[in-house]
């Protein structure tokens, strides 16, 4: 077995997830990541956890999915009860075809989504991690060879995450002082978020950090509202459909136009979700230069430095007030523009912070 895949489940187990003797986890063990799971069982092994494995597969749940008649009218307690009970769960993406669902209609998809919420909040309130292992199918969506994509992998997971983490606590630091975020790109991006009160993640790969992704390496808040024009100009993929150049246009906080562009349906069909599926609970902005090209997997894409991302759907509780619940939503739906473009600005109460994708306190700024 490659050396990196053992040192992928250790990052896994003691950085990300930081798992201690007696710890119950949960591992979602994707069709294509065998290799990871085996190492991480060994991991959790030496570490004295307690380990409960369960297989995940795009085509399972296209059958499941396409097979149900009717709606799902509710989630089944068995498997909100074993969240409830877990200390961690650890989710190892690593499909064999990235279209597997395309063909499941979005009706389906939303009443799935919907019923589910409170398996999912279950989930979120565990120490849980997501990762990805390299996989043919995702070397052939991202355009290029499988052992290429291999380093590029593990370029983005294998760093060194104190030293990242205290560079984003710069930007960190910004945003919690911060009450107005405004992203400007030359061809009408214009969106202006009001980042009051709220308090920015430190995302560096750790849940100690408030970070359930690996890799990371982004600094991300919850906006309490949103005005203007933004483009998402990184194609991706969503619900198995190829979404681009789409342009949202938000008035008090909600969407309020879907430009057409490819995939424009989809994101139709997300925003009709329910109330929050309209707004957006996430801004994210990357900082990790290990991930330096989009490979159309959100879990790097998002984190790729010289780009923002806006999602629609649920905020995550480690961003709001006390007592504020925020955007609640049974979507959380990344959507990524492009801010290494000339023209591009982010700044934060009037002062520049980011241009043409680079921070002030990196080399190659210019004020």
């Amino acid at each position: 077995m490659d050396t990196r895949v053992h040192e992928h489940a250790e990052t896994l187990v003691d950085w990300s997830a930081r798992i201690d003797p007696g710890d119950d986890v949960v591992v979602h063990v994707g069709e294509g990541s065998h290799d990871l799971a085996v190492a991480v069982a060994g991991a959790l092994g030496e570490r004295g956890a307690n380990l409960l494995a369960r297989h995940r597969s795009d085509e399972m749940q296209r059958a499941y999915l396409r097979g149900h008649e009717g709606t799902f009218e509710s989630d089944p307690a068995f498997e909100r009860d074993l969240y409830e009970q877990a200390d961690s769960v650890l989710s190892l993406r690593g499909t064999r075809n990235t279209r597997a669902t395309a063909d499941v209609s979005d009706e389906s998809r939303q009443s799935y989504a919907s019923a589910r919420q409170e398996i999912r909040e279950a989930r979120l309130s565990t120490d849980w991690v997501s990762t990805v292992h390299p996989t043919r199918a995702l070397a052939q969506q991202a355009g290029m060879s499988y052992e290429a994509y291999q380093e590029f992998v593990y370029d983005a997971i294998l760093r060194d995450w104190e030293s990242l983490a205290a560079e984003m606590s710069r930007l960190e630091e910004r945003l919690d002082e911060g009450n107005e975020v405004r992203i400007r790109k030359a061809g009408g991006t214009d969106l202006t978020l009001d980042i009051e009160d709220r308090t920015a993640v430190n995302s560096a790969a750790t849940v100690a950090y408030d970070s359930h992704n690996l890799p990371s390496g982004e600094v991300f808040t919850a906006p309490a509202d949103a005005t203007g024009t933004v483009a998402f100009d990184v194609p991706m993929t969503v619900r198995g459909r190829r979404v681009r150049d789409v342009e949202l246009t938000l008035k008090d906080g909600v969407v309020v136009d879907i430009a057409p562009a490819a995939g424009g349906d989809v994101l139709e069909s997300i925003v009709e979700t329910d109330s929050g599926s309209r707004r957006f609970g996430e801004l994210g902005i990357g900082m990790n230069r290990g991930i330096d090209r989009a490979t159309d997997q959100i879990l790097f894409d998002e984190k790729m430095a010289g780009t923002v991302h806006l999602a629609l759907g649920r905020a995550y509780e480690a961003c709001l007030p006390e007592g504020e619940s925020g955007v609640e939503s049974a979507v959380h739906v990344d959507l990524i523009t492009d801010m290494e473009r000339t023209g591009t600005s982010l700044t934060i109460d009037g002062e520049v912070v980011q241009r043409d994708g680079r921070f002030r306190w990196e080399d190659g700024f210019e004020a």
